[in-house]
């Protein structure tokens, strides 16, 4: 391979960010664990939730990484990592077609999980695809208003596990092609181990958006941190981390679960440790490690949750 060739490779792999799948993968393994928890386990929707998930999460970083370069949100002041679109490493049409493609890909694995789950999961691909574009582009881009906190605290959260858990379910319950929701498919618990793999998602682009704050402020991007500024950010991300270790809690003492639920507990050390860098500091040469960081906690807590679920 030549060095041309190679540093293309290279110039793809940084604007797919591996770095961020396992926000993809967090809600399949907590969905999985839970659906093995109730007896509903499904392996081959499980696979096809987390594939398809991955490919949102990648989609949506290329569209994040083309809309940011086009509307002028990505300068050369950018303390984060390096963006593609924006530094000339892929022309902006290439890395458009591959959003594209790469939404097309997930909706073609979608096309399974719509035979498994039917008409609601037909509604949630589609919502999940049209949002990860709508994330930095479109006539309102989510992101620019402040709404991307909101966005990944539902898609990659809420939805991301609920839908993990109903494909699962209705593939052991329920007839394929269902046109509505077959009974037990969403479940209130469900919803509770939701909230912890949304809560660290969010605060991934917390960390972001407290990084970025002085540059968006200077192109128009209007994010949490940019209206209510840094308190009001490390405030927010020290709410969800709370809300992450809250929820194991009130699994066990309330909801019947045994203790191996409270498994996710043993990250905290690690979410004290960044909880404290976000709160000291502002520059991205200590921001773009606590983003990685916040990115593992994710994964660990996750994996974490999940086995304790399925415990």
């Amino acid at each position: 391979m030549s060095g041309s060739e190679l540093s293309q490779t290279r110039a793809w792999v940084m604007a797919a960010r591996p770095q961020t799948l396992p926000a993809a993968a967090a809600p399949i393994v907590v969905g999985a664990g839970l659906a093995w928890y109730d007896g509903v386990f499904a392996f081959l929707p499980a696979v096809a939730a987390f594939i398809g998930a991955a490919l949102i999460q990648i989609g949506t970083n290329f569209a994040n990484d083309y809309y940011d370069a086009i509307q002028g949100a990505d300068t050369d002041a950018r303390e984060g990592f390096t963006r593609v679109t924006q530094s000339g490493l892929i022309a902006p049409e290439s890395v458009k077609q591959a959003m594209y493609l790469t939404f097309a890909a997930a909706i073609g694995v979608g096309s399974y999980l719509v035979y498994v789950g039917g008409l609601p999961i037909l509604v949630i691909g589609l919502l999940s695809v049209v949002s990860g574009i709508a994330y930095t582009g479109g006539p309102y881009p989510l992101g620019y208003h402040g709404l991307g906190d909101l966005f990944v605290f539902v898609f990659f959260g809420v939805i991301a596990v609920m839908g993990t858990y109903y494909v699962q379910a209705t593939d052991v319950l329920a007839a394929p092609l269902s046109m509505t929701i077959p009974p037990n498919t969403i479940t209130w618990t469900a919803f509770l181990a939701s909230l912890p793999v949304a809560a660290l998602s969010t605060n991934i682009l917390v960390v972001n958006n407290i990084r970025d704050r002085e540059e968006d402020a200077t192109t128009g991007k209007r994010t949490l941190a940019v209206r209510f500024g840094y308190t009001f950010s490390r405030l927010q991300y020290t709410g969800l981390v709370a809300l992450a270790y809250l929820v194991p809690v009130w699994l066990w003492l309330a909801e019947g679960f045994g203790p191996t639920v409270l498994l996710p507990l043993l990250t905290v050390p690690i979410a004290v440790v960044v909880s404290w860098t976000v709160w000291t500091q502002t520059a991205g040469i200590a921001l773009n490690p606590a983003l990685e960081t916040t990115g593992k906690l994710l994964a660990a807590y996750s994996l974490l949750f999940g086995l304790g679920l399925a415990l």
